[in-house]
């Protein structure tokens, strides 16, 4: 896989840490030829744009010096991560919608991937997504690295929670690209890649209805099924098969549990993007898993998804 051209690092005003941007430079100190980092801040305060009593032009002038506030305050926070030879650029736009703003600075800078971090909710002992966080989640078109305030394990593990029981071409594809992203972050970060996957629970209705099925048959089958696809997954990228986990159960209950098991630093998640009413009440796989996880999650969508905040739609 490539390595990543522009990358894009969403600062959190909650906190000194800044712990998306230290991400950012643990993954490309390594590389020969580091990729630019842009360290970027959405702002609106709603009382600067109803001064009556201000002209436009005073009104203007107010948002440039808390504009450059935001800067100066950036430059600070950004001190202690920088490295040399790294190129780190600090933008700040006032916009209304955080996760608006994020998405068209991806568009314009063609950034490969963006990282924010996210917030641990101390009673729930989990991390806690805002709503920017879902929308960047479903409308992205880039990959989304969520990362969590604290620092990478020492040699720790990486999970890509892989769909080998579809023939689907998007799980497909999706697939193949959480490998290649899991290969490429495992080198950066020194860690371990572990595939995983799940497949369903025998329908309890079906023993009932037709008294001749034979569930475990039917379980054998299917584990076998997933078995072997997962062996040609792991076989095409040279993965040891002590590197791969096939589990039977939900994704969302699977996943959590062999990534607790398996400390895992990094879970990689395909999700769909699923945007309007339907994600509101449906959700969609990625969503339920990453509300029972408590480390850095990337998320990533199939080839040839657009999204409604596409520019050039």
């Amino acid at each position: 896989m490539n390595e990543y051209k522009h990358i894009l690092v969403v600062a959190d005003v909650n906190n000194v840490e800044q712990s998306a941007l230290s991400r950012a430079f643990q993954i490309v100190r390594d590389l020969p030829c580091p990729a630019p980092i842009t360290f970027f801040l959405s702002i609106y305060d709603f009382s600067y744009d109803m001064t009556s009593m201000l002209s436009s032009d005073e009104r203007d002038a107010m948002r440039k010096g808390v504009i450059h506030q935001r800067e100066e305050w950036m430059k600070e926070v950004a001190a202690p991560y920088m490295k040399d030879g790294i190129e780190l650029n600090i933008k700040v736009v006032w916009h209304h919608r955080p996760y608006e703003a994020i998405i068209a600075e991806v568009f314009a800078g063609d950034h490969d991937i963006l990282l924010k971090a996210t917030r641990k909710h101390d009673v729930l002992e989990s991390v806690f997504f805002t709503p920017t966080d879902w929308h960047l989640l479903r409308k992205c078109p880039c990959p989304v690295l969520l990362v969590k305030n604290h620092d990478w394990p020492v040699n720790g593990n990486i999970v890509a929670s892989v769909h080998v029981g579809s023939e689907n071409s998007t799980h497909i594809e999706l697939n193949e690209s959480m490998v290649k992203q899991g290969l490429n972050f495992s080198k950066q970060l020194h860690a371990e890649l572990y595939l995983v996957n799940s497949y369903p629970v025998t329908p309890a209705n079906v023993t009932v209805e037709l008294p001749e099925f034979d569930p475990t048959s039917y379980t054998d089958a299917v584990r076998g099924f997933h078995l072997t696809a997962m062996k040609a997954l792991r076989q095409k990228y040279g993965i040891d098969e002590e590197h791969t986990r096939v589990s039977e159960g939900l994704p969302e209950d699977v996943i959590p549990k062999e990534s607790k098991i398996l400390d895992a630093g990094l879970v990689i998640l395909g999700t769909t993007g699923r945007t309007g009413l339907s994600a509101v009440f449906i959700g969609n796989t990625a969503e339920n898993v990453i509300d029972k996880i408590n480390c850095d999650v990337l998320a990533l969508k199939p080839a040839g998804y657009i999204s409604p905040l596409d520019p050039n739609e």
